[in-house]
């Protein structure tokens, strides 16, 4: 998990929109709340997440990005997600927008698409020489 942990953990920021939407995955994945508030912006950030809320997150499909560059400072990001909710597969598919302040990107708001819901069944165990949860293909 060397690709998204040291954002998570503080060490590193995240240069790009889908970098950073990449780490909020990895997070979810981890129920790290903190950096889930952290790295969302305060004008939609939530007072709070309720961890019980989160499912279990088992894969992430980046689908495009638009702008979000490093030297950008608004980007979008369209990604799906599947989540084991109840024993099925279900898909998350967002429109997500981030903004640049100060060197620092956050995530400011997504907009939910309509997918059809799987009920494949699948395990979710991040290993510890998995590659990231974020879809990289990196450690």
């Amino acid at each position: 998990m060397d690709c998204c942990e040291p954002l998570l953990s503080g060490k590193g920021a995240a240069l790009t929109a889908e970098a950073l939407m990449r780490s909020r995955y990895t997070a979810y994945v981890l129920r790290d709340i903190n950096y889930l508030l952290i790295s969302w912006h305060p004008s939609t950030r939530p007072i709070g997440i309720d961890q019980a809320t989160i499912p279990d997150w088992c894969g992430l499909q980046v689908i495009r990005s638009e702008h979000g560059a490093e030297t950008d400072t608004e980007g979008v990001v369209e990604f799906s997600a599947t989540a084991l909710v109840r024993k099925q597969l279900f898909r998350l598919h967002e429109v997500s927008r981030f903004v640049k302040e100060e060197g620092q990107w956050f995530y400011t708001e997504g907009d939910l698409k309509g997918d059809d819901a799987s009920s494949e069944q699948r395990d979710r165990k991040v290993g510890r020489n998995d590659p990231c949860p974020c879809g990289s293909g990196k450690k």
